[in-house]
């Protein structure tokens, strides 16, 4: 018995958005932002070239620690991983995320120059 491809994405789609929190398609949503603003960036360099590498370089690292970090904060909130992170709320989760994309975002553009 063969499972098409359309009835497999149908039913992921479908419980994806019934038992998916709004809080997690936010991050999921940033997450496909990020991965996409990456997979651009490396297109662009690939087919244009790295003319100003550091600036590349420093656009990339970007999005990818970006990424890094909101999956680290998706699986904080997550609720089914409650039992891992007792003692980080929600809230300490975000601000965690905030402060570890400031200091990101101030070694980027220090990289940069």
């Amino acid at each position: 018995m063969a499972v098409s491809v359309f009835s497999v994405l149908s039913r992921f789609l479908t419980e994806y958005s019934s038992s998916t929190s709004l809080k997690l398609k936010v991050i999921d949503a940033y997450l496909l932002y990020m991965l996409l603003t990456g997979a651009f960036q490396f297109l662009y360099c690939t087919l244009v070239g790295t003319f100003p590498f550091n600036s590349f370089l420093a656009g990339f690292i970007s999005c990818v620690g970006s990424f890094i970090l909101a999956v680290c904060l998706r699986i904080q909130v997550n609720p089914q991983n409650k039992g891992h992170f007792v003692y980080v709320s929600p809230e300490r989760a975000f601000a965690d995320f905030l402060f570890a994309h400031t200091i990101l975002h101030l070694v980027v553009v220090n990289y940069i120059g």
